[in-house]
Order: structure tokens, then sequence, then C-alpha cells
């Protein structure tokens, strides 16, 4: 096994439907562009109510990308 060294960056990933669908969202996204992603943290999450029921939800998440060698 080798030994890694990882970039972390920010993301915001936001969906109706979900929290877990947010994440997916953001990944997905990110994913498009960006090379080797590893893994994830969520650092927070958030709503939006309208009417007493979430509408909306955000979660930011850091996320490992592994450099190349």
């Amino acid at each position: 096994m080798s030994n890694h060294v990882y970039k972390q960056i920010e993301l915001t990933g936001s969906s109706a439907a979900s929290s877990d669908d947010a994440v997916s969202v953001a990944l997905a996204r990110a994913n498009k562009t960006l090379r080797n992603i590893e893994w994830f943290e969520i650092t927070e999450t958030r709503g939006h109510v309208e009417s007493g029921k979430v509408a909306h939800w955000q979660v930011t998440l850091k996320v490992g990308i592994r450099l190349d060698e």
C-alpha cells in the first residue's frame, strides 16, 4: 500500500427530495470535472421550510481528492 496525499475542497449540494440526494447531487456534479474523488465528510446540513414542511435541503461536504503520483 502506497502513501497518498489528498486535497480537500468544500461543496454544497441542494435537493428538494432529501439530504442524501443533496449529497449525491454535489458528488455527481464534482465528478464531471474532478478526478480521484476518494471520500467525503458532511460538515453542515440546512433546510428551507415552507408551510411547516421541509421544502429544500442543502448539505455542505468536505471532499477528499487524491493527488496523482
